[in-house]
C-alpha cells in the first residue's frame, strides 16, 4: 500500500516534467526572455566586480558629460557613472524583485494550501481576508508604508512580499481543492496519514506548476512596483539607488537633451519585465494540460 501511495504521488511531479521542459525549450520568446534575465543577472552582479565604480561620492568636476570615451553611458548631475549606475540600481531592482516575489509565493502558496485543503469556515475565513486584501491596491499600501518609513532595500522586499501574496494563495487554493480528491490524497487519510503530510508530500509538490508561473509573474509585478514608488521618490534613498530612481532623478534633465539619463534605465525596467511575463506565458503553455497531445 505505501509503495503504491509513493507512486502515485511521484508520477507528476516528476514524469511529467520532462515535456513541458521540452515543451518550454520550444517557445521562442519564452527562452528569449530567459536569455535576457541571465543577462541582466550578469550585467548587474558581475558587471560590477568587472567594472567597478564609485557610486557613493560626487565629483562635480565630471557632471552631466554625454556617453563617450571611458563613460559609456555618461554622467549624472552629480558626476556619478551611469554606466556603473545601471548596474548597481539593477542590482536593487532585481534583488528586490526577486526577493519580494518569492516571499509573496511562500507566503501565497501556505495560505492557499491550507485554505483550500482544510475547507469549511476556516477556508471561507481565510479567503474573505484575501478577498479584502486584494480590494485595496498594492500599490497604495506600498505608498502609505513609504510614506511612513523609509524603506531600505529589506524593508522594501518584506513590505513587497507582504503586498504581493494574495494572487498566488488563491491559484494555489483553486489547485489544492482539485488535488485533494485525488486518490493517493484519499488513500494517505485512509491509513492514517496527517493534515501535514497530506500538503507537504502530496499536494504541494503537485502543484509546483502553479507555484513556479505565479513566481514568475510575481517578480515582474514587483520589479515595476519598486520602480514606481522609487519614481515618486519613496523608494531606496541616496546615494543607493534602483532603475525607478534613475528616471526620476534623470527625468528634467532629459527634457534639456540629456537623454542618457532617461532611456538606459527605462529600457531595462521594460526588458526585464517584459522577459519575466515570457518567462511566465512560456512556463504556463508547458504545463498546461489542455495543450498536451
Amino acid at each position: 500500500m505505501t509503495a503504491v501511495l509513493r507512486a502515485s504521488s511521484a508520477l507528476e511531479p516528476v514524469a511529467g516534467y520532462r515535456l513541458p521542459l521540452r515543451r518550454f525549450a520550444h517557445n521562442r520568446p519564452a527562452v528569449a526572455g530567459l536569455a535576457v534575465v541571465v543577462l541582466f543577472l550578469l550585467f548587474c552582479f558581475v558587471g560590477p566586480l568587472i567594472h567597478p565604480t564609485d557610486q557613493t561620492h560626487t565629483d562635480l568636476t565630471q557632471v552631466n558629460l554625454a556617453p563617450g570615451g571611458a563613460r559609456l553611458l555618461g554622467t549624472d548631475a552629480v558626476g556619478h557613472d551611469e554606466f556603473g549606475r545601471l548596474m548597481y540600481g539593477g542590482k536593487v531592482s532585481l534583488l528586490v524583485g526577486l526577493a519580494s516575489g518569492v516571499l509573496a509565493t511562500v507566503v501565497g502558496t501556505v495560505w492557499g494550501a491550507v485554505a483550500g485543503y482544510a475547507g469549511g469556515w476556516l477556508d471561507a475565513v481565510m479567503m474573505r481576508i484575501v478577498d479584502a486584501g486584494i480590494a485595496i491596491p498594492a500599490l497604495f499600501i506600498l505608498l502609505v508604508v513609504s510614506a511612513i518609513t523609509t524603506p531600505d532595500t529589506l524593508g522594501l522586499i518584506v513590505v513587497l512580499g507582504l503586498v504581493s501574496w494574495l494572487v498566488p494563495s488563491r491559484l494555489v487554493r483553486a489547485e489544492t481543492l482539485t488535488l485533494k480528491s485525488r486518490d493517493y490524497v484519499l488513500t494517505l487519510r485512509a491509513i492514517g496519514g496527517t493534515h501535514g503530510r497530506a500538503i507537504g508530500r502530496h499536494i504541494l509538490p503537485n502543484s509546483v506548476s502553479t507555484i513556479v508561473v505565479a513566481a514568475t509573474f510575481q517578480v515582474a509585478d514587483a520589479i515595476l512596483l519598486v520602480a514606481y514608488v522609487s519614481y515618486l521618490g519613496l523608494g531606496v534613498q541616496p546615494p543607493s539607488t534602483d532603475w525607478g530612481g534613475m528616471l526620476s532623478a534623470g527625468l528634467t534633465a532629459a527634457y534639456s537633451g540629456r537623454w542618457w539619463l532617461i532611456v538606459p534605465p527605462g529600457l531595462a525596467i521594460i526588458l526585464v519585465v517584459c522577459a519575466f511575463n515570457a518567462i511566465g506565458d512560456g512556463l504556463r503553455d508547458a504545463f498546461d494540460v489542455r495543450g498536451r497531445g
